[in-house]
């Protein structure tokens, strides 16, 4: 009996063994080995099915499978070699296309299993994707084929890309679109991309005809609508009119549409310009809130992975760098805030910032931390990774774990961030297909990377797992794997990626353990992948076989199909899983308005999940509505954290009718639910419900004005806009500041409590500010007031009278003069600079006992980004207060943020800034004199020299303007105590030599003189002169009269009078010696009423007399020219202050004589005056205030009582209903609409100014009409003149005589001749008395500027055949060489990247490129967007075709081999 028990045990337990070792084989996954003989160009699954394509770029064959990798076969209704790239179709995953060279290419509606071929007139297009589908699955056969014409010109082929179309699928042969495109694309080809556009709209970015068939240049690129396959078209003028130009790029970017376009205009040095629209009926531009820094150059910004919400653009700050800065924009994609400073993005614009898949917000970024040694001294990158939850509002660093992978305490402490945080490779260093952190999977991140301060090299770095969506993580295994998520993340799969391996590891727990499998031969693992929304259990490994373990008739590269199925046998239930919200903050769990989860399967439960092709579904709980699920209202702007008005608010008709006095409407709250959020208004605050107003808040009935009368208790001492803003800032006499950001209609006291003594606006950023304390808080803003943040400097301001802080076009960049030691006894008190790199957040030391430091980079003087000079005084000991001319006053230049300092000068007065020229006052002790000193360079310096008696060692000087290329300086020549005057001097080019350009020119006690130049119209300047100097010697009392210049300071001449008032009556003086005289800028309260507007060209006001000298201000009338000077007419008796607004449509004068309670308007330019009461107490008016760009309607008074000049009063009148007719501008068809095209050589002799005709469009004088912020027609040079005596000046040492001539001075002698030849002349010309204006660019004519003819040394000595040959073979070479660099780069003009844009990019189940550069293909690609490639080869070729136009091309491809694994070959000329 017992033995029977024993054996009975015993076959049990054999039976429980042999069980339980079937079962364990039973959980080996499957493997199947597949062998290639090249890596593929592209690897990718049709979407939601087991179908996937293996197409072998190298020998050009597709190869199918259709059971996720396990078994392959050869497409072999494709001819073998025949295949250049497969496509699938977007919208229908039944569809592919296989596209050869030719024009017979391959179509599978049946993923794979058959092929049929179909013609197209030509080759495709070397574009990233030839192919453009719609988004309708009903029009899955409405395809866009780009193709590329090429015939027989010359030497090679021209050829032009053109874009075919078909709705049947290519069954028919396709038709012609559009030719000479670079891109067409469906309206509906997203599915984020919402609207009601007409189903068949197409967008096409092509040249427009009046460039057909000779060279293209930029000007005629456009962005090209239709709605019937371009049988008729429209040019999309994106708001901006006929200037809507230079169009490089569009795309489709989720929920929005974007353009790029260069800006043509003069001087924007090729900045690139972004228009957004969210519904293809209105385009806004982007607007960026640095605009000086964040300027979006060629090749120098990215569109990265954008949310439904919010547009994402990286911008380079530098060029020739890799660091950048994310900006994140407002719903509509048009406001951009900065979101992350110091991005880093390598040369291929790629930027290291990806979103986590399906948890909206969350975003993961990595940083350079070292960006200022990267740009100083070329250091190696440190990276730093990031993550933000709250769509980019807020960054912070990795939280690491705790312990490794084998469960040892990491070597530093998790609660330091800055030392120790997690650190993961990103885009820029893609190592494995699609996307870089995450999948479909709920939640599931994983990463290579380390923990530390800094982003240890990919080798040394190990493999990390989160759970949470990137809140916490877990290190799962020691070095860098590929990674792999499978069954919806319920299976996770590894493979080495830093050496060959033999097997691979995998989870089922979510990374809890891990299990290996041997794969039975070494391998080198080159990609892991699975179908798109990782629902499956199978697995591709890409894989190079080791040497030893690879067999005679097999390739070198295999495909490892692996299948998990075998491992678990239970499907899950109900039970197995669990609501996994997407936040783990309870603060940031709501993002627009709903909290989201997702039903995932719990770690430990063993099963499996399933749902194959079944993506996880995403659960919103609504949230109640808060404060940040609002926005501004229309007509409503930010201030303060509130919605203020921007103005009176319009409403129908029907409302306010009766006019009693206590009506009231219901009006905006100011606030409306922000677009697509989704939040619950009855559980929160229902901010946008109408509230009631009374009536005078309305805006009125069309013809009517309003006005709003605030009163300040103090003086205001300071006021500034904002430029391009509504928002003014004004600093009164008690040290407050309030803000209005409705140009004066409602006020805000900033920051009550607080003493301000100053405010800075950013000289190179219109939305920054800075508000000065008198302690070491300072407060800035940087979006136009909207939000203002404060910040600790190093010191409080400095009281030297030094500005407190400086400024650079990169905005961030500042400098703080402070005062240190200078509480108590103030024995070391001293003025200490620091200068900033992140907009004051932290500072390093400059220099101490300091005048003045400022940046030498100013937006025209090109210089060192890190040269700071400084006025340094040499013994620095005790106190600045005391120190006196016997301390030497230093000029010190610092390169590498004055690391690297040089002494410029040993002794000097001051330095400044104007456009291109540094000019330095050097103080000689042993003259007891001073010099002048410029450069161009921030390092050379040359001294000025003058003509005879007028040198600055004898004489105070002012330095004016040089806005046209010279420098003005006022020399003064009169001796205290006589009054002041002086000569006028304008220097050369370079600004070295001056010379005389008028004499006698009045200057006050200060040092200001009365020279003014017209804005807008470059080289016209009046002067007032002092006519009696001999008698004003003796008397002490000066007259004056008043000059002007149209040639830039050349010639000058008296006013020319009208001939009657305003009255109709004729000036008592009449005689030849009666001229018009106004007074100049020294006697201005407000040195901005200057006498023209940038608004409207041509227009000028001044207040004067006609007489034969200037009469007394009070004595005087207010006069205006049309014509930029040239005549002139009085509009109104006596003396009043005047401001334009609305680009010159409306003129708003007060009086300046005495106290007055209205003011005078006119509508066409002072032809007609009406009158406007503002109140029932008069106040004395002191100016008038509006934006900077005197494009408003708006206007504010600022005065005080009578009998109180220490209060101030601002009267803030709205003209907006005076007219709501707007002005139409019709560039084609000028005359006919409500502009006028004006010339400044209309009524008067000279036809051409400054050597050239020139056409401006402004608003007719008799069109009542708003002109608005509508983008302005460009001046329009017609033609450059022949060179008349106006076009020239006298040369140094010389001056004009009582007839006008140059002649030389007595007692000196002719410069040198100058014998250098420039550029492409053949002769150089001995000197005259004469010098042409610097601004001129007439050609031929009078030439009184050259004498002796001599030839150019070498240039004749060779026929025209050698330097033919010299220039063309050396560039001929680097063209080519650059060319095929162009191609191989993918930066062809126009291109834009999408996840599968790209033939080789790398989305989700993409491959890897071949040959050389393949992991530069391995990107999860960003939305990219690119502008123009500005590489050698342009460069050449508009050298080479200015050479000779023997070799000149239309445009278009070169006959030029094509590299087989080139990316992106399209090229196109960029010929201006």
């Amino acid at each position: 009996m017992a033995l029977c028990h024993r054996t009975t045990a015993f076959l049990l337990a054999a039976l429980t063994f042999l069980i339980y070792i079937g079962f364990a084989k039973a959980q080996d996954p499957e493997l199947t080995i597949s062998y290639f003989g090249n890596l593929p160009g592209r690897l990718f699954f049709f979407e939601d099915t087991s179908s996937v394509v293996y197409h072998d770029v190298i020998d050009g064959d597709v190869y199918v499978s259709q059971d996720e990798g396990k078994s392959w076969n050869r497409a072999t209704d494709i001819p073998s070699g025949e295949v250049m790239m497969v496509i699938e179709h977007s919208f229908d995953n039944r569809y592919a296309f296989a596209l050869t060279t030719g024009t017979i290419h391959y179509r599978t509606e049946d993923r794979g299993k058959t092929w049929r071929s179909f013609e197209v007139p030509a080759p495709p297009s070397y574009t990233p994707k030839p192919l453009s589908f719609h988004s309708d699955p009903a029009k899955w056969d409405h395809i866009l084929y780009q193709g590329t014409v090429c015939t027989p010109w010359g030497w090679g082929d021209v050829c032009d890309d053109t874009t075919y179309y078909t709705t049947d699928g290519f069954v028919s042969t396709p038709k012609e679109l559009l030719k000479e495109t670079s891109r067409c694309q469906f309206a509906h080809s997203s599915k984020d991309f919402k609207h009601d556009a007409h189903e068949n709209l197409i967008y096409c970015v092509g040249y427009d005809s009046s460039s057909a068939g000779s060279s293209h240049s930029l000007t005629s690129s456009r962005l090209f609508s239709s709605s019937d396959f371009f049988a008729t078209s429209n040019v999309e003028d994106l708001g901006i009119g006929k200037n809507a130009k230079g169009v490089v790029a569009f795309a489709i970017v989720s929920k929005f549409a974007v353009v790029a376009l260069k800006d043509l205009t003069p001087g924007s040095e090729g900045d690139m310009l972004l228009y957004v629209t969210v519904d293809t009926k209105e385009w806004a531009k982007a607007q960026f809130p640095h605009a000086s820094q964040a300027r979006l150059r060629e090749n120098a910004y990215t569109i990265v992975e954008s949310t439904v919400h919010s547009l994402a653009v990286d911008v380079m700050l530098q060029d020739q760098s890799t660091i950048g800065t994310l900006f994140v924009s407002n719903s509509n994609g048009t406001f951009f805030v900065e979101s992350l400073k110091d991005t880093n993005r390598n040369r291929g614009g790629y930027v290291d910032y990806e979103n986590v898949y399906g948890i909206e917000g969350v975003g993961i970024a990595n940083v350079v931390i070292n960006a200022q040694d990267v740009e100083r001294k070329n250091m190696p990158k440190k990276l730093r990774s990031m993550i933000t939850l709250d769509d980019g509002d807020s960054w912070s660093t990795l939280l690491p774990p705790t312990r490794d992978s084998e469960g040892k305490q990491i070597s530093c402490n998790p609660s330091d961030t800055t030392d120790c945080s997690l650190h993961l490779h990103s885009v820029t260093d893609p190592h494995n297909f699609g996307r870089i952190f995450s999948s479909p999977a709920p939640g599931l991140v994983m990463g290579v990377g380390s923990i530390g301060k800094q982003l240890a090299p990919y080798e040394e770095c190990d493999t990390f797992l989160s759970t949470d969506a990137g809140l916490t993580w877990n290190m799962v295994h020691k070095n860098a794997h590929l990674y792999e998520f499978g069954d919806s993340g319920s299976i996770l799969v590894i493979v080495n990626d830093e050496e060959t391996t033999d097997s691979v590891s995998y989870s089922t727990d979510f990374g809890g353990t891990w299990k290996s499998f041997k794969l039975g031969l070494n391998v080198r693992a080159r990609g892991l992948t699975t179908v798109s929304d990782s629902t499956s259990q199978k697995f591709m490994l890409l894989a190079q076989i080791s040497r030893q373990d690879q067999q005679d008739g097999q390739g070198r590269y295999a495909v490892l199909f692996l299948d998990f199925a075998p491992t678990r046998s239970r499907q899950c239930g109900d039970n197995d899983f669990e609501r996994w919200y997407a936040r783990g903050r309870r603060d940031k769990e709501c993002l627009m308005g709903v909290k989201q989860w997702y039903n995932r399967r719990k770690a430990d439960a063993n099963c499996y999940v399933g749902d194959k092709f079944i993506d996880p579904v995403l659960h919103d709980d609504q949230c109640p509505c808060e404060d940040h699920d609002y926005e501004c209202d229309y007509n409503y702007v930010r201030s303060n954290n509130e919605c203020v008005p921007a103005g009176l608010e319009r409403i129908p008709s029907t409302m306010c009718t009766t006019g009693k006095a206590d009506e009231s409407y219901m009006g905006s709250s100011g606030y409306r639910l922000i677009a697509g959020n989704r939040c619950d208004p009855g559980n929160g605050p229902k901010k946008d419900d109408p509230i009631s107003k009374p009536c005078s808040q309305a805006e009125p009935a069309e013809g009517e004005i309003t006005n709003q009368i605030h009163n300040f208790e103090a003086k205001v001492v300071q006021h500034q806009f904002f430029k391009e803003s509504n928002t003014i800032l004004v600093r009164l006499s008690d040290n407050t500041i309030w803000q209005s950001s409705n140009e004066g209609f409602t006020w805000d006291q900033k920051f009550p409590g607080e003493r301000f003594l100053a405010f800075y606006m950013h000289t190179h950023t219109n939305q920054r500010a800075y508000l000065i304390t008198d302690s070491e808080k300072f407060f800035y803003t940087s979006d136009g007031g909207r939000d203002w943040h404060s910040l600790s400097a190093p010191s409080p301001p400095n009281s030297f009278g030094a500005a407190v802080v400086r400024f650079q076009p990169r905005s961030d960049y500042l400098i703080w003069v402070g005062n240190v030691g200078c509480a108590g006894t103030a024995e070391n008190c001293r003025a200490e600079a620091q200068f900033s790199r992140d907009n004051g957040r932290s500072w390093n030391f400059i220099e101490d006992y300091v005048v003045n430091c400022d940046w030498a980079r100013d937006d025209e003087l090109l210089v060192d980004w890190t040269q700071i000079i400084c006025e340094s005084y040499q013994n620095k000991q005790g106190s600045q207060v005391a120190f006196g001319r016997d301390n030497a006053l230093q000029l010190i230049s610092g390169r590498d943020y004055f690391d690297k300092k040089t002494k410029l000068f040993e002794h000097v007065v001051g330095f400044t800034k104007f456009s291109e020229f540094l000019i330095v006052a050097e103080y000689l002790p042993t003259q007891n004199a001073l010099d002048l000193q410029v450069s161009l360079d921030g390092r050379t310096f040359a001294a000025g020299q003058f003509p005879p008696g007028m040198h600055p060692n004898t004489h105070a000087y002012t330095v004016l303007e040089s806005s046209t290329g010279s420098i003005f300086l006022h020399m003064t020549m009169s001796e205290w105590p006589n009054p002041f005057w002086g000569n006028l001097l304008k220097s050369n080019s370079n600004g070295t030599y001056f010379g005389l350009s008028i004499e006698n020119v009045n200057r006050n006690d200060i040092g200001f003189v009365d020279f003014e130049k017209f804005v807008g119209l470059d080289g016209i300047a009046m002067v007032n002169v002092v006519a009696n100097p001999a008698e004003a010697t003796l008397s002490g009392s000066k007259v004056l009269q008043t000059r002007i210049t149209h040639n830039d300071g050349g010639t000058w001449r008296p006013l020319t009078p009208p001939k009657l008032d305003s009255q109709g009556r004729t000036y008592p003086c009449s005689n030849v010696g009666c001229a018009l005289h106004v007074h100049g800028y020294t006697e201005r309260i407000d040195a901005r009423a200057t006498y023209s507007s940038p608004g409207v060209v041509g227009v000028v006001m001044a207040v004067g007399n006609v007489g034969e000298v200037l009469a007394p201000y009070t004595e005087s009338d207010t006069f205006l020219s049309r014509d930029g000077g040239f005549t002139w007419e009085e509009v109104h008796k006596d003396a009043h202050l005047w401001e334009f607004g609305d680009s010159g449509s409306i003129i708003v004068i007060v009086n300046d004589e005495e106290v007055t309670d209205h003011v005078l308007f006119t509508t066409d330019e002072g032809i007609s005056w009406r009158q406007y009461q503002f109140s029932n107490d008069k106040l004395r008016i002191k100016s008038i205030i509006t934006v900077q760009e005197d494009t408003s309607r708006k206007f504010m008074l600022l005065g005080h009582p009578p009998h109180d000049s220490m209060s101030s009063t601002i009267v803030h009148i709205d003209f907006t209903s005076l007219t709501h007719k707007e002005c139409v501008l019709n560039i084609e068809d000028p005359g006919h609409d409500d502009f006028e095209i004006w010339s400044p050589s209309e009524e008067r002799q000279e036809v051409c100014l400054f050597g050239r005709q020139t056409l401006y469009h402004r608003r007719k004088r008799d069109a009542n009409c708003v002109v608005g912020k509508q983008y302005k027609a460009e001046e329009k040079v017609i033609k450059n003149c022949a060179c008349t005596p106006d076009d020239f000046e006298c040369e140094f040492n010389y001056v004009k005589n009582a007839d006008g001539q140059c002649v030389l001075v007595p007692g000196r002698t002719p410069m040198a001749d100058d014998d250098s030849c420039r550029g492409d002349d053949d002769y150089w010309y001995g000197r005259t008395a004469y010098r042409k204006v610097h601004y001129s660019s007439c050609e031929g004519g009078e030439r009184p500027d050259r004498g002796t003819q001599h030839l150019c040394p070498g240039i004749k000595g060779h026929g025209a055949f050698f330097w033919l040959m010299v220039l063309l073979f050396p560039f001929a070479i680097t063209a080519l060489v650059s060319w095929w660099w162009y191609k191989k780069s993918g930066l062809a003009r126009g291109t834009i990247r999408l996840p599968g844009g790209d033939y080789y990019s790398g989305h989700r189940g993409a491959g890897l490129g071949s040959g050389a550069g393949a992991l530069d293909t391995l990107a999860s690609v960003p939305w990219f967007l690119v502008g123009l490639a500005g590489i050698a080869y342009e460069y050449v070729a508009s050298r080479v075709e200015s050479a000779t136009m023997l070799y000149r091309t239309r445009r278009g491809y070169r006959d030029v081999p094509v590299d087989e694994d080139a990316q992106i070959l399209r090229f196109e000329d960029e010929e201006e």
